[in-house]
């Protein structure tokens, strides 16, 4: 396996770790959301809110994880790009459409760690595409 892919699959399951911790935190206490993520509009936050992105970030977390068990399944690669441009989507509508977010490090975290992964997931395909030719090779 690639170098690249290795790092790859570390970062996705260090941003899984993460979410996860995040995602006990939407359950344990909802006030974090507005103190952080939605500083903007912190009377939209409640706890049913809190509880729904904390199973939204806990779905993207089980299935980064899970790409980066299996890197090479190319379903699985294409679903864990599109959990990170959800999420990228997300906190951009959230500071730029809607007003619910206001450009804090609690945001700016989430929209650069979903910037560069995204950035790595596509660098990533390229190496997806050529390791399987390479793998056969060494078999023949």
């Amino acid at each position: 396996m690639s170098r690249f892919l290795n790092v790859l699959r570390s970062w996705l399951v260090m941003v899984s770790i993460i979410a996860m911790g995040n995602t006990l935190q939407s359950f344990r206490d909802h006030t974090f959301l507005y103190e952080k993520l939605y500083t903007g509009k912190p009377n939209l936050v409640n706890g049913l809110q809190a509880r729904t992105f904390g199973i939204w970030t806990l779905l993207s977390s089980v299935i980064r994880c899970l790409c980066a068990i299996d890197i090479h399944n190319k379903t699985l690669y294409h679903i864990t790009l599109w959990t990170f441009l959800l999420a990228l989507g997300h906190f951009l509508s959230e500071l730029f459409v809607y007003g619910t977010a206001a450009p804090t490090i609690g945001v700016l975290a989430p929209l650069m760690v979903a910037s560069f992964s995204i950035l790595g997931m596509l660098v990533g395909l390229q190496y997806l595409e050529v390791e399987p030719v390479s793998r056969q090779k060494k078999r023949n």
